[in-house]
């Protein structure tokens, strides 16, 4: 079997003197490099063949299979594997053709001079991603490292703490670490004002006041977060929604008849990459969904038009499905069918006629049937008493 043909080099502000020998050596003895414009200059005495970035981007991977056989070389920033090319390069061809040269990257030079701890912080990147997917990442004394995607991004993140509760959040940008012009900005979010470079690692050590919103990422936030008709999964069976469709990382979800969105909303936050598709025939709803989505920190949340189980077809295989509207026999084994093996299924009924829907799969596919009675505490005159929600009966599988 041949060896690897492809090196993919991280590499620093300090450029060719910050490598190791034998990685440097590398360097010097390539005969394409492919890089974006910033990683050439920083090794601009090696003679090789220039490349830029293609576009597409993802025309790389034809790019570089384009040059085998040659001594090929990839130049990235810091670490290839963290949040950079080398991942998106790694799908494609197999590890046994490439060889890996780490730097130390952007997280860890950060971490470095905030004196922050690796183990103690959440790293981010929202660079070429939408910015409002660290919304979900908002908790009082959380430390967030963030790898922007332009001089305007940590003033948008300001905003975003500051509505939030979160406005004496400390602040610092972080730009050239490394190298001769690295440059430090320092501040607190609700009076951010800084102009600062746009290739930049934001860190933040968040702050709470005592009104801020509290948004664990544990499911079950307040209906008060929501937009809605009055039509969804309230928080306590929401809660126990999740708890039996069991959210994973990079795991995909249906949320059929999804509503405001508040199922697929909680199933995205509560796991890194977990993915939904929410499937809503009625437009006002679609419009509730994506504005949740957008405000709670998963703007990927993918909004379909449809009914299902037509809308479903074509769809790719899910990891877990949450039935909460437009129940029927069809839909259920439409469901079933398109869920992978020890993929969840949950399906929550209202009325009676759902109910029965319900009897009779739980009587043919086994599962957990339960019913969720809640009542809230509410005024009666100059005294308290119980004011129960309407009772929901939950079906859950686990297909094996």
């Amino acid at each position: 079997m041949a060896g690897p043909w492809l090196h993919i080099v991280g590499i620093g502000e300090d450029g060719l003197d910050g490598l190791t020998p034998a990685t440097r050596a590398v360097v010097e003895a390539a005969e394409v490099i492919v890089g974006g414009d910033r990683h050439h200059a920083l090794a601009e005495l090696v003679k090789a063949e220039r490349m830029a970035w293609p576009s597409p981007f993802d025309a790389l991977i034809d790019t570089l299979r384009a040059h085998q056989g040659k001594r090929v070389v990839v130049l990235a920033t810091g670490d290839p594997l963290w949040y950079s090319v080398g991942a998106r390069i790694g799908r494609s061809i197999a590890p046994s053709e490439i060889t890996y040269h780490p730097q130390v990257g952007a997280f860890q030079l950060a971490a470095a001079r905030m004196g922050w701890s690796m183990a103690d912080l959440e790293t981010l990147t929202v660079h070429g991603r939408p910015v409002e997917q660290m919304i979900a990442f908002i908790q009082p004394m959380q430390r967030l490292l963030i790898l922007t995607t332009g001089e305007e991004t940590p003033g948008q993140i300001a905003g975003f703490l500051s509505a939030r509760g979160f406005g004496k959040s400390r602040m610092t940008v972080l730009a050239s670490m490394g190298g001769a012009d690295e440059v430090r900005f320092d501040g607190l979010a609700e009076s951010w004002a800084h102009a600062v470079p746009a290739f930049n690692t934001l860190a933040v050590e968040c702050v709470a006041a005592r009104d801020a919103a509290l948004m664990p990422r544990v499911p079950g936030l307040s209906d008060d977060l929501f937009q809605h008709d009055g039509t969804m999964t309230k928080q306590e069976v929401r809660a126990a929604t999740l708890a039996k469709l069991m959210p994973m990382r990079g795991a995909l979800l249906w949320d059929v008849g999804c509503g405001s969105g508040s199922v697929a909303v909680e199933w995205m936050r509560a796991a890194r990459y977990a993915r939904a598709l929410g499937i809503e025939p009625k437009p006002e709803r679609r419009v509730f969904a994506a504005a949740n989505a957008l405000a709670l920190g998963v703007p990927k949340l993918e909004i379909i038009d449809g009914v299902a189980p037509a809308a479903l077809a074509g769809l790719q295989p899910p990891d877990a499905i949450f039935i909460g509207g437009g129940l029927s026999v069809e839909v259920f084994e439409a469901c079933w069918t398109a869920l992978r093996p020890l993929g969840r299924l949950v399906v929550n009924a209202v009325t009676l006629e759902s109910e029965g829907v319900l009897l009779g799969l739980h009587a043919g596919y086994g599962g957990s049937l339960v019913k969720l009675n809640i009542a809230r505490a509410e005024p009666i005159g100059g005294l308290m008493g119980w004011k129960p929600a309407r009772p929901v009966t939950q079906l859950a599988l686990v297909k094996r």
